[in-house]
């Protein structure tokens, strides 16, 4: 039986880093993508690589172009890049929010606009996506991130529908903390006391992208406790 193969955008970060170890502790082929390789130099040897800016429209279909002929075409999509920025609505300005929005919507865009055609060729695929509680939930002091975070939700709700009747389904999971490295280093700790380790939400992504046929009618999966 051939082994699924997954592209997981911000390998490099804590989240990435921990679902490229988990999806490959899982049997699959796991191809680690972000803009340094200096990023990925902890990740196992046998695990593939491939540097590029998915932020960047133009480095997506180039990117999968070389995952294909290196390690063939693609079954799953993990992207777990994301950028965080406080502030209320009256510090927000136009090159900040803009900003955001390559990170937080665009690269979620551009990844799978060009991962969906090889999905689409196999009639089968599984499309994961990193947003975060305040996407849904409006929060005071982060404006510009709730922004992006609720425009990624709605894109994920616009992919899945669009995507589904080719067998390919999409979530966009919703953390509401994550206890990365770069997170620990900015943030109180009573922010702290409730965030999920990367390694929890990274078995929570490889159990939604374990089996490509499960049925799942949410899009959006909530990882927080009321």
């Amino acid at each position: 039986m051939n082994t699924r193969i997954a592209i997981v955008a911000g390998a490099g970060g804590g989240l990435g880093k921990a679902t490229v170890l988990s999806l490959y502790t899982a049997g699959l082929t796991v191809v680690a993508v972000d803009r340094t390789e200096a990023n990925l130099k902890d990740l196992p040897a046998t695990i593939h690589r491939e540097i590029a800016d998915a932020t960047d429209p133009a480095a997506a279909a180039p990117l999968l172009e070389r995952v294909v002929a290196t390690a063939g075409a693609p079954d799953v999509l993990v992207n777990t890049i994301g950028a965080h920025a406080f502030g209320g609505f009256e510090t927000v300005r136009p090159q900040a929010l803009s900003a955001l929005m390559d990170v937080n919507v665009g690269a979620a865009l551009w990844l799978t606009q060009a991962v969906a055609p090889y999905m689409r060729r196999k009639g089968a695929g599984v499309i994961v996506h990193t947003g975060a509680r305040p996407g849904v939930e409006a929060a005071a002091g982060a404006a510009a991130y709730g922004i992006t975070k609720a425009a990624l939700a709605h894109l994920g709700r616009v992919l899945d529908r669009e995507l589904r009747p080719h067998g390919i389904r999409v979530n966009v999971i919703l953390p509401e903390l994550i206890a990365t490295a770069a997170n620990q280093a900015v943030l109180p700790a009573h922010l702290l006391a409730r965030a999920a380790t990367p390694e929890a939400v990274a078995d929570v992504i490889t159990s939604l992208v374990r089996d490509a046929t499960a049925p799942d009618d949410r899009v959006l999966i909530p990882l927080y406790d009321d």
